[in-house]
């Protein structure tokens, strides 16, 4: 289950650094720029966008080789993108998957979408500093630039602290925002968030019709022209790939003895068992019932082999599931005794340790491309 890739490989966790080290005349992997713009186009990963590289043009145009970064593990927006946004891995800032228990209260928390209805506080479980505040201690200008849905979300609150919120609606509308915001305010950090391609890949697959056409829309809106001096980086949270109902890994109520919550998302599953159940007794039985099909954890063990960074915060490790289990290929892992099964209808998915999930674009436009 270990990632392969080397220590020395190109990570997400160290956006954050690039950018401040341009702003601060350079000297790292990026040239120095009079402001800089992150661009985060979620769900598209690099082995999706060079496959389509006719559909990106812009894109293609400004990737080489080394035009390439690694995701975190889970490979979920929810994971990565707090990475991107603080510097720090998911064993530091919490957010070790699409939905974890919250172990002081025993509930299950959407962390996309449902810090109101389970009464979270966004600022008081992820308290890793945010690169916008770390742009304000430096008398920076700090700036996002997103969807008006998204403004006051607690995802937002955990991940954008610290910085001015403006939306626009077309991904070409918020590039430009943010450009504008670059170009007026030098020496400013300023976010933009383009969802698009992710939802497309979820409801219609990758390489559909639909993907193909948001990754030409993001695309084009990549046209716009940079500001003089302003520096753009160009990436994403994590990648995708297709998961079809003949790969659909469905457990019963055999499967699940034991088992309290079953968490996390299809792709990378959080399971929390009763508190008089060994987690070692049902990894076993977990191991057993998906031999060659999901590979399967306890806590420790993910912890000890470094799957969330390393190093893990108490509060972070107390959040992980008892065990992970993680299908290989693209196979997806269900709970068949839920009510609501809706959930087997999505296509394009994420969350494992592929490299279409986990290797996504670290494309420099702008001054960052001289």
């Amino acid at each position: 289950m270990l990632p392969s890739e080397s220590a020395a490989a190109r990570s997400v966790v160290g956006v954050a650094d690039d950018l401040f080290s341009a702003l601060n005349g350079g000297g790292g992997s990026l040239p120095a720029a009079s402001s800089v713009v992150l661009v985060v186009i979620d769900g598209l990963g690099a082995i999706s966008l060079r496959a389509h590289s006719g559909h990106a043009r812009t894109l293609a145009t400004a990737m080489t080789r080394k035009s390439v970064a690694t995701s975190v593990f889970p490979s979920t927006t929810a994971a990565a993108l707090t990475s991107i946004l603080t510097g720090a891995w998911p064993g530091e800032h919490g957010l070790v998957g699409y939905q974890v228990r919250d172990p002081e209260r025993d509930v299950l928390i959407n962390q996309l979408s449902g810090w109101e209805s389970a009464g979270v506080d966004p600022a008081a479980w992820q308290t890793a500093p945010t690169i916008f505040e770390r742009a304000a201690a430096d008398g920076r200008g700090a700036f996002a630039v997103g969807l008006a849905a998204y403004a006051h979300s607690g995802f937002s609150r955990a991940t954008l602290r610290g910085s001015t919120f403006s939306s626009a609606g077309s991904a070409r509308d918020r590039v430009g925002a943010a450009y504008d915001l670059a170009e007026r305010n030098p020496g400013s950090v300023v976010y933009c968030y383009l969802p698009e391609v992710d939802k497309a890949g979820h409801r219609h697959g990758v390489s559909s019709g639909d993907w193909v056409a948001a990754l030409e829309d993001v695309d084009a809106a990549l046209t716009h022209p940079v500001p003089s001096g302003v520096g753009v980086l160009v990436t994403s949270d994590h990648g995708m790939l297709d998961v079809p109902a003949d790969r659909q890994l469905v457990l019963d109520e055999t499967h699940l003895r034991g088992v309290r919550w079953l968490a996390g998302e299809p792709r990378m599953i959080h399971a929390y068992v009763e508190p008089e159940v060994s987690p070692t007794e049902v990894a076993d039985r977990w191991r057993a019932d998906l031999d060659g099909l999901a590979d399967v954890a306890t806590r420790q063990e993910v912890i000890d082999g470094g799957l969330f960074g390393p190093r893990v915060t108490a509060d972070a490790a107390a959040r992980i599931g008892d065990l992970i289990a993680v299908p290989r290929g693209n196979r997806a892992i269900y709970d068949g005794t839920a009510a609501d099964q809706r959930a087997r209808g999505m296509i394009g998915q994420h969350g494992g340790l592929t490299a279409e999930e986990r290797q996504v674009p670290w494309i420099a436009l702008g001054a960052f491309a001289h």
